[in-house]
């Protein structure tokens, strides 16, 4: 049975003045851009309240200018989706020699694209429902007769369930695939897994308490994710230990398929017959007062600002 390599444990015991001056990236261009500003705002006045020597930068077209005029020794990137998690970001600060938080280039590009996460977890056995990739109507036609109803429709470089949509039918698949399309020119439609959805948050090397989600949405779209004052959090999650014990090792296998470093969170379905459903992992996970990580860290008995010290320790232990 596979576990995460313990690398350090959750709490950071290291001063202030070892961090330097911590630029924390936040905003940016992507569709999850208000999301991210909420994030950024609510990490910095976290690190600052640690007596953190820290400032804000919303990464816009004066970034590159920001950054060589703006002198800092690391950055704590609070950047959802792409340029931020993609990759991109992490690319350029391994070029100027800056640490920064958080999974690397490989695993941050990997993680963001949908489709070629699930190759890898399928190439390793790993259970994530099955898929086809939709680029014009005959494609939904043929998966709609291959996947069977219902499914869910993703753009397969978005976050936030940004673009999703549950369908019954081939209208709905034609036409929640040229919504999809406005997001993402690759688009994937996954079978529908019914039964309870979890989300799992990886920190320091260790999994945390598992989250059962509830909602009485269709999904766990947007809305309840950010806006919705009825989503349900259970966390102890309601897994007998067993259970629950495999679902945080399908979890560690699934982030260590990746190269996950630092900190992230997995989605995971579970069907009628118990069995767990990869969906996808996230290496840059909401920091929100409705986000997940926070709670899945207090269930671990980490408080917002602890864990906020913890993700960014392990920029220095991780990179030096």
């Amino acid at each position: 049975m596979s576990t995460l390599a313990m690398k350090s444990p959750l709490f950071c015991t290291l001063e202030p003045k070892v961090f330097g001056r911590v630029a924390v990236l936040f905003g940016g261009k992507s569709a999850e851009r208000e999301v991210s500003l909420k994030s950024g705002q609510a990490v910095l006045e976290a690190l600052q309240g640690a007596d953190i020597d820290a400032f804000g930068i919303d990464v816009g077209d004066d970034f590159l200018q920001r950054l060589v005029s703006e002198k800092f020794d690391r950055a704590f990137i609070v950047l959802h989706g792409r340029g931020g998690e993609d990759g991109s970001m992490q690319g350029l600060l391994e070029c100027l020699e800056i640490p920064y938080t958080g999974s690397g280039v490989l695993a941050s590009a990997l993680a963001m694209d949908k489709l070629r996460t699930k190759q890898v977890w399928q190439s390793l056995g790993l259970s994530t429902p099955r898929h086809a990739v939709l680029s014009s109507e005959a494609n939904c036609i043929s998966a709609a007769g291959e996947l069977g109803f219902p499914l869910i429709v993703k753009p397969a470089h978005e976050g936030s369930s940004i673009g999703m949509a549950k369908v019954t039918s081939v209208d709905e698949l034609i036409a929640a695939w040229k919504a999809a399309s406005t997001y993402d020119s690759q688009v994937l439609v996954e079978q529908w897994i019914q039964g309870p959805e979890f989300t799992i948050a990886t920190l320091r090397g260790q999994v945390l308490p598992p989250i059962r989600l509830g909602t009485p949405h269709t999904f766990y779209d947007y809305d309840a994710k950010y806006l919705a004052s009825d989503t349900q959090y259970q966390i102890p999650c309601g897994l007998d230990d067993a259970k629950e014990l495999e679902l945080k090792d399908l979890t560690a296998r699934a982030c260590e398929a990746l190269g996950i470093a630092g900190w992230a969170r997995a989605d995971v379905m579970q069907d009628a017959d118990g069995k767990f459903w990869l969906l996808e992992v996230n290496t840059v996970p909401g920091m929100t007062d409705h986000s997940l990580v926070p709670m899945a860290a207090r269930a671990a008995g980490l408080d917002f600002q602890q864990l906020v010290l913890a993700i960014l320790a392990d920029s220095i232990e991780a990179r030096g």
